[in-house]
């Protein structure tokens, strides 16, 4: 007998990051499944306009994810505003790009902030919200980058390894709640984070209305590990059975190990480098 899908109609989703890109693109999904999307977003004038073009129901709060007492303060105003939080995804996140050792201090905080801290905070938050209730869902965004890494994003792979860390430890910690957890690891998107990048061989870029259609499965059919496209999934078993060199040169052969490299000082990326340095205030005033 095939699986029937969750329900989504009349969920209350909220999504950090919401006001572009992948964030933007899930809660237009979500919302055609009659979810009740809330859209947080350091960028409240988008997250308004993004909100305002998904319809009446559709709610835009500001929120600066590094600033952990505003965060669960957001939180707390959308269960006042809309009702009890049945999904969580944290999807907010920037990708500086540049080799390690001139990488500055300052980038790797934001970094650490943004891409892992808020996530660590806002999944606390939903299990203490979820887990009492007995369901919910908690959806984090990584990366193909959290299961190999890339030259020229070393801090970025590391965050996003410790996204699926944290995500795998979570999701046993939860077994038999009824909350559920998911991690979802995209190839490069297309979206403003990715400017100046690449193709890697064989593994094609996607769109963010592709990992919004996988989080909106993930969501009707619960599951754990959620590769963008799914060939990701097989491409890293089969090199994980093989010694490492052969995975690294199997890397070099698709392009991966210049995909990120190349793109660290092209002059495409300077709009959306220096918008990523403005991305984490309350980090960088040390609050």
């Amino acid at each position: 007998m095939a699986k029937q899908p969750r329900s989504l109609s009349g969920k209350v989703i909220v999504i950090t990051g919401g006001a572009q890109g992948i964030g933007a693109a899930t809660a237009t999904a979500l919302k055609r499944l009659g979810a009740r999307v809330v859209l947080g977003d350091l960028d409240h004038v988008r997250a308004e306009k993004t909100a305002g073009e998904l319809g009446p129901e559709a709610v835009a709060l500001p929120l600066d994810v590094t600033d952990t007492k505003a965060f669960t303060e957001f939180l707390d105003e959308v269960e006042r505003q809309v009702g009890p939080i049945d999904v969580l995804i944290n999807n907010a996140g920037i990708m500086p790009l540049a080799p390690l050792d001139e990488e500055d201090d300052a980038a790797t905080r934001r970094m650490l902030e943004i891409n892992l801290h808020a996530v660590i905070h806002g999944t606390r938050e939903a299990v203490k919200r979820m887990k009492p209730r007995g369901t919910g869902h908690i959806v984090n965004v990584a990366s193909m980058a959290g299961k190999s890494g890339f030259p020229g994003a070393a801090t970025y792979c590391a965050t996003k390894h410790a996204v699926v860390g944290l995500s795998e430890a979570v999701h046993l910690e939860l077994r038999g709640t009824g909350v559920s957890v998911s991690c979802v690891m995209p190839a490069v998107v297309r979206t403003e984070l990715a400017s100046g990048l690449g193709e890697a061989k064989f593994i094609k870029s996607v769109g963010p209305e592709d990992v919004a259609a996988a989080i909106a499965d993930a969501l009707k059919y619960p599951k754990f590990d959620v590769f963008v496209p799914k060939s990701l999934d097989f491409t890293g078993r089969i090199t994980r059975l093989f010694p490492r060199a052969f995975g690294e040169w199997f890397v070099r052969a698709l392009g991966g190990d210049q995909l990120l490299a190349s793109a660290a000082h092209s002059p495409a990326r300077a709009e959306y480098e220096s918008r990523a340095a403005q991305s984490a205030p309350a980090a960088d005033s040390g609050n």
